[in-house]
């Protein structure tokens, strides 16, 4: 492959009169199987990827989704704004920014509709005719959003895991996948009946033993049931029952945790790496309302999950107000996440109204049993975009790109171009 980065410079705040500008940064992929000229005559793919806070894939080689999508098309892997290079945001840049107030008004801007109106100005920078985006996970949300208030730049959008709901409180969401994550509990430990005892196991070591996490945190039972992220995955929920065979080890006194098994959980449970998706995880679900720590309080009709609980249930990805105090690198920020949390006044995500009456093909793979967006709120949303095509398949969970990316993409895009024609 050949590749080429760009940086472009895009208002703070798209709809309003600040002079602030900010950096954006896209790495464009080509196949070396065309040629420069031909290379230069391809049609542009935007990827928005999951997150939010997740930077564009960095690529090795073309594989996959990619492999299948660079034989029509230049690809465009984004860093959104305040990820990777593009105005990164973390604790040691917001502090830049003023006070919490203003901190927490800083990141008001980095919502899908800033993303979308930043893709619109790359488009045009590039000089393209109307591209196609393809949306995973939170990248489906921000290509509604695309078609909900930029649709004349769009040729045609795929989406996987990523249909929203378009109205309604966060505390929806929540009440309908706490119930997938709860069966999907029960789904696993059918399959790893001892690693339920396994479970029960360290989380009653860790109510009475201190074990550190190699960032010098003390882990919580309650941030051990972050480990569930893998009951989100295909055949990566298999990693889970790996993790967890070889937890404990003999110790002077009885047993600990093994330093292997506690380094793998940092990597599971931090969020150095990405604290937007701390920060801006509920803000995603937010439109005229304040989130005010949704699945924090839907948690309460869940008793299941609460970390007390005799058999522990393992999470999937609820954001809780404990993570402030419990991450060293979001420490910093719990005042700036009380903000946002409390935000009423919350601009519309999306237009009802447009969307009913798109003429944009579009394609969404629904997963029938997806923990992170529930199946049943993906279609009613299917069902109020016009023309929508919906692939629904119980052969993948969320992850289903990285299990077969080339097939899933070349079906989207197959039922896209019937659409058109």
């Amino acid at each position: 492959m050949r590749t080429v980065e760009h940086v472009f410079r895009v208002p703070l705040d798209h709809f309003g009169t600040g002079p602030e500008n900010i950096t954006l940064f896209a790495r464009e992929y080509v196949s070396a199987d065309h040629g420069a000229a031909e290379a230069a005559e391809l049609p542009w793919l935007v990827y928005l990827q999951g997150g939010p806070g997740g930077r564009g894939n960095r690529l090795a080689s073309l594989g996959g989704w990619t492999k299948a999508a660079a034989r029509d098309f230049r690809i465009l892997m984004l860093d959104q704004r305040g990820t990777g290079l593009s105005s990164p945001v973390d604790r040691n840049t917001l502090p830049l920014r003023g006070d919490t107030a203003a901190q927490a008004h800083y990141l008001t801007h980095f919502r899908a509709d800033s993303i979308v109106a930043d893709a619109e100005a790359i488009r045009l920078a590039l000089g393209s005719e109307p591209w196609t985006v393809y949306g995973q996970s939170y990248g489906g949300f921000c290509a509604l959003s695309y078609l909900s208030f930029a649709p004349a730049g769009l040729r045609e959008v795929l989406i996987t895991g990523g249909l929203a709901p378009l109205h309604g409180t966060a505390d929806r969401v929540y009440k309908a996948t706490f119930r997938r994550v709860s069966a999907r509990n029960a789904e696993y430990f059918s399959w790893y009946p001892e690693d339920r005892e396994k479970v029960n196991k360290i989380a009653r070591h860790l109510r009475t033993a201190a074990e550190f996490l190699p960032g010098g945190e003390r882990l919580t039972v309650e941030r051990f049931q972050m480990v569930g992220a893998f009951l989100g995955g295909n055949t990566r929920v298999d990693a889970l029952h790996h993790l967890l065979e070889d937890a404990f080890i003999p110790a002077p006194g009885g047993e600990r945790l093994s330093d292997q098994f506690l380094e793998q959980v940092y990597g599971l449970v931090s969020r150095s790496a990405n604290p937007l998706y701390a920060l801006m995880h509920e803000s995603i679900y937010g439109q005229g309302q304040a989130t005010q720590w949704a699945a924090w309080r839907v948690l309460n009709d869940f008793p299941e999950f609460r970390p007390e609980a005799p058999q522990l249930l393992l999470t999937g990805e609820m954001v809780y107000p404990w993570y402030f105090e419990q991450d060293k690198t979001l420490a910093p920020l719990g005042d700036v996440a009380q903000h946002l949390a409390e935000k009423k006044d919350w601009a519309p995500l999306y237009d009802p109204a447009q969307l009913a009456a798109n003429t944009v093909p579009v394609a969404a793979a629904v997963y029938s049993e997806d923990i992170y967006v529930d199946r049943n709120l993906s279609l009613e949303t299917a069902a109020a975009v016009r023309g929508l095509q919906v692939w629904e398949t119980a052969d993948f969970h969320h992850d289903g790109i990285a299990d077969d990316g080339e097939g899933i993409f070349r079906r989207l895009l197959g039922m896209t171009r019937s659409a058109r024609n």
